[in-house]
């Protein structure tokens, strides 16, 4: 950025003041959609170089977009759309992004704010709509305030708990003259976020560790959210504990999932170990995960003999769920650091036989394979699709890059798609967003330009985003698009079959398209797998082609996704698939299997 004098600063109109406070915060891209309300900075947009644009073919995909930039980079992710409905489209994303704690800052049009209450053409209550799907929110009603309020909306949504942070801009103000102030001078006066841990607490933590006889470490997305750093340093921590580990959905990869001390993913579809040993473990260590319902089941039988120890950098997290015994508020790397730290200089004994103990029922429950599955004759099981798929992008080689949507595929691409490091598994956690996925993984491609995307879909998710094929085409994304294809909405399906009677109310989708032809309108390679012996051919040539790809995958349409925890369950009451040996599990206060 060049210098510029005071007198200059204040020939700025309202949009290159935004576009400079947003190259001097980094921004590279932005995902967005133009209307009449954001004309001014897409004009800005056009006489500039610095900030790349990428035209969505919706709003909604815009925020997805941005926040697989924000996940697989670790940056924030940038968003413009105009006002009203495209501010009104954008608040699935905005909500997906808070729930799963994504660093986005989004920009929207308003009408100017002489009419702001007046039902103006385009007009909506922006700020009001979006204050329960945001971090937080902004109205720009002054132009000396524009400048700053962009460095500050920055500062909030990377600081603390990150989240999306919405900048609403009427229309005037980004036509009128406005100073710009550096981010040094427009620090936020209040927010300030607690990252380093109280030693107190971190000594207590260790204490506990140490006496433990059945710990476990449960890893959640925090940790990701933290910095590769943090990443390192769980996996050091583990190492010198010998605890067994265990990620949520969203904290995959920040534990190596070849490393023998992993449990696997638990919860609703983990793995039976992972969700046995939560629920006999003696000392559990939560970092940077919020006891979700997906991960505790029935609240009042989670982990119902053990002391919890809840490290997390959003106070409001800790005891909102789950009682914990011992708090600790601050950022994940740092708390992580400190407890190694602490563990090497507390010099108590730690009980090695009695985790000599709890490994060999750990091992136990591991020979259960809960995984299992069989693949026979031609119909081709989605476990295998999956399976084959991560074997052969690691044959390959190549960094890899994977974005789900949400349904049977997504868990199914959680237990059988490994992941050795953080910011390479992008889906929708907490909210659990149909249409995610291509958009998303729209977003990684721009970020890493020669890695391997793959969205990982089911028919049914994959048609709420379809459009942004055209979006891969116009800036020659190469993304591949592996759709799991059983012909209905897998999860309502398998709950209707399971809880409700075998009812298959409105689950089964009568008039899917010809994925292949539709690939091949959209510029795109269609391909397509209908017998087992495809497969591996199929996989091949998708990830060979240098476009984008739809692989239509012809899985089993009576496929169930387990092991699963029923709704209002625990974790010892699992219901375990078919291919695998009993059916519900039990474990006992001491540890010890039932079934």
């Amino acid at each position: 950025m060049t210098n510029a004098t005071p007198a200059e600063t204040l020939t700025l109109n309202g949009a290159e003041v935004v576009l400079r406070a947003l190259k001097e915060q980094g921004v590279e891209v932005i995902f967005g959609y133009p209307g009449g309300a954001v004309l001014p900075i897409y004009d800005a947009l056009f006489q500039q170089n610095a900030i790349r644009h990428i035209l969505v073919r919706h709003e909604q995909a815009a925020v997805h977009a941005a926040e697989g930039y924000a996940r697989s980079t670790g940056k924030v992710g940038c968003v413009l759309v105009t006002s009203g409905p495209g501010a009104t489209n954008a608040v699935t994303g905005l909500l997906d992004a808070l729930m799963d704690s994504i660093p986005l800052v989004c920009l929207t049009g308003q009408v100017p704010t002489h009419l702001i209450g007046n039902d103006a053409f385009q007009e909506a209550d922006t700020t009001g709509i979006t204050r329960p799907a945001t971090k937080h929110n902004y109205l720009v009603k002054k132009s000396a305030d524009l400048a700053r309020t962009v460095h500050e909306a920055f500062y909030v949504a990377r600081s603390g708990r990150p989240g999306p942070v919405v900048i609403d801009l009427p229309k005037d103000i980004l036509i009128a003259k406005a100073p710009y102030v550096e981010a040094a001078t427009a620090e936020h006066r209040s927010y300030r976020p607690v990252t380093q841990p109280d030693a107190g607490a971190i000594r207590r933590a260790v204490a506990l560790l140490k006496g433990a006889k059945r710990p476990v470490i449960y890893a959640g997305g925090g940790v990701i959210n933290a910095g590769p750093e943090a990443s390192h340093l769980l996996t050091e921590l583990a190492h010198l504990t010998g605890f067994p580990v265990t990620n949520t959905l969203m904290g995959l990869g920040a534990f190596s999932s070849d490393d023998k001390q992993f449990l696997g993913m638990l919860g609703m579809h983990g793995t039976y170990e992972a969700n046995l040993v939560m629920h006999g473990c003696d000392v559990m260590l939560n970092i940077g995960a919020r006891f979700d319902d997906r991960v505790t089941g029935k609240l009042s039988h989670f982990s119902p003999h053990s002391k919890k120890i809840h490290a997390d950098i959003d106070p409001s997290s800790i005891n909102k769920n789950v009682k914990v015994d011992v708090p600790i508020v601050g950022d994940a790397g740092a708390i992580l650091a400190a407890m190694i730290a602490a563990w090497r200089a507390d010099e108590t004994p730690q009980d090695k036989p009695a985790l000599a103990a709890w490994w060999r029922i750990i091992e136990d429950w591991r020979g259960k394979d809960c995984l299992r599955y069989r693949q026979e004759g031609r119909i081709i099981k989605p476990q295998h699709a999956v399976k084959r798929l991560y074997e052969i992008t690691r044959e390959l080689g190549r960094e890899t890059f994977i974005t789900t949507e949400v349904g049977q595929h997504q868990m199914w691409a959680a237990q059988y798609f490994g992941f050795q490091k953080p910011n390479r598994w992008m889906t929708s956690g907490g909210l659990g967003t149909m249409g995610y996925g291509l958009p998303a993984a729209m977003g990684v491609q721009i970020a890493h330009a020669d890695a391997l995307v793959i969205d990982i879909a089911g028919e049914a998710s994959i048609l709420m985003n379809i459009q942004e094929m055209g979006t891969l085409a116009q800036y020659r994304l190469p993304v591949k698009v592996f759709i799991l294809n059983n012909e209905y909405m897998g999860m309502v399906r398998q709950w209707q079959e399971l809880l409700h009677g075998g009812r298959y109310s409105e689950s089964y989708s009568a008039a899917l398209p010809d994925f292949v032809k539709l690939a091949e309108s959209f510029h795109a390679k269609g391909l397509r797998a209908t017998d087992a012996s495809d497969l591996d051919g199929v996989i091949r040539e998708m990830i060979a082609h240098d476009g984008p790809v739809i692989a239509d995958i012809c899985v089993a349409k009576d496929e169930n996704c387990f092991p699963m925890i029923p709704s209002g369950a625990a974790h010892n009451e699992m219901i375990l698939g078919p291919d695998q040996e009993g059916g519900v599990a039990g474990v006992t206060d001491e540890g010890k299997v039932l079934v």
